[in-house]
């Protein structure tokens, strides 16, 4: 008799679900009461991938042909500088090009390149103007890299001095000064002094060429600046 008991206890709690089952079980109830609002969720995020692939996809072929055009507008450039080293001619033949390229690519690493490139052939071809917008441009799209934001503060303090503004001029200069970066810093120290030396503050010129002086490394100013506190 108390086998039988003890089998009839066993039959019981077979009969009787675990919690995962329990679960499991009240999972399955709860889907199929709410099997349409599942499709249509399912459905939507099967939309979601698909448009965010084509976005990707996009994307890569906008970048694909942005580095054709830039690498086809580049090789335009070096055909007819080579000619006669005319860089206003130079110029001329890919400044349409180069537009188009910021026009239909800009939101692309080849057309932020380009801003930079295009910029040198501006200054080169004296159009300063031009040079200027298009670094301070590129400042904002690439310019959280010290080596490129110090290459572009540079140049834009040179654009500045041929325009004769040397108040802001040496504000992009003492951008680099200041900077957590030392590259190209002591090229705006030097170009600081003797933007000073112009403003006839020699106190200040006098401290940019010191620094140079005790900079570390083989500055191609230091010799010039160590000459002029002697």
């Amino acid at each position: 008799m108390a086998n039988q008991g003890v089998s009839n206890e066993r039959k019981k709690e077979l009969t009787q679900m675990d919690p995962f089952q329990e679960s499991l079980s009240k999972s399955v109830k709860w889907a199929s009461a709410h099997k349409k609002q599942l499709m249509i969720l399912a459905g939507a995020l099967v939309g979601v991938v698909v448009v965010f692939s084509a976005i990707m996809f996009s994307f890569k072929q906008s970048e694909i042909k942005a580095s054709e055009l830039a690498a086809k507008t580049y090789e335009k450039y070096e055909k007819q500088y080579s000619q006669d080293r005319d860089a206003r001619k130079g110029y001329d033949a890919v400044k349409d090009d180069f537009q188009s390229l910021f026009d239909e690519y800009p939101n692309t690493s080849a057309g932020r390149m380009a801003l930079i490139n295009f910029g040198k052939i501006c200054f080169d071809a004296k159009e300063y103007d031009q040079a200027l917008d298009l670094y301070s441009r590129a400042l904002s799209a690439v310019g959280d890299k010290a080596g490129v934001k110090n290459f572009l503060l540079c140049a834009m303090g040179t654009i500045c001095e041929l325009n004769g503004d040397m108040e802001q001029a040496k504000s992009y200069y003492l951008r680099v000064e200041k900077g957590a970066s030392d590259l190209l810093k002591d090229d705006a120290r030097f170009a600081l002094a003797l933007i000073y030396e112009k403003l006839n503050d020699t106190a200040a010129g006098r401290q940019m060429y010191e620094k140079i002086a005790e900079s570390r490394g083989n500055s191609m100013y230091k010799a010039i600046a160590q000459a002029r506190i002697k």
